[in-house]
């Protein structure tokens, strides 16, 4: 089967597990967060491994590299929700470590393909 070119970058698979991990961390919230906490924390997970593979699809750098950006503020979007989950005792500190610990991998890394995007203008 043929790969199209984000589902090759390393930055896309590690978002991609963060969302699976993040659907599977919010299956134990509480029945009030549903329209809450859940609901942004999977859309905005959602969001980063979307904005990886619709920005890798656009023709000029300038899109691709503001797609990277879109995609990096999902993922701070994603930090500040598992902040406050962690603090509402959603989730243990375990599962908020090592969401962390993606997290940091992940923003570090579209913050690469961002700069190397942008220095290898078209």
């Amino acid at each position: 089967m043929h790969k199209f070119s984000f589902e090759k970058l390393d930055v896309w698979i590690e978002s991609k597990e963060l969302t699976k991990t993040i659907y599977n961390l919010t299956i134990s919230f509480s029945d009030c967060e549903k329209f809450g906490l859940v609901s942004q924390l999977r859309r905005a997970s959602v969001s980063i491994c979307s904005n990886i593979a619709e920005g890798t699809s656009r023709i000029s750098d300038k899109d691709k590299a503001h797609f990277i950006s879109m995609s990096y503020s999902s993922t701070m979007e994603v930090l500040n929700q598992l902040i406050l989950s962690f603090e509402l005792d959603y989730i243990d500190e375990t599962n908020y470590i090592n969401c962390r610990n993606q997290i940091n991998s992940i923003s570090n890394k579209l913050n690469a393909l961002r700069n190397y995007i942008l220095k290898n203008k078209n």
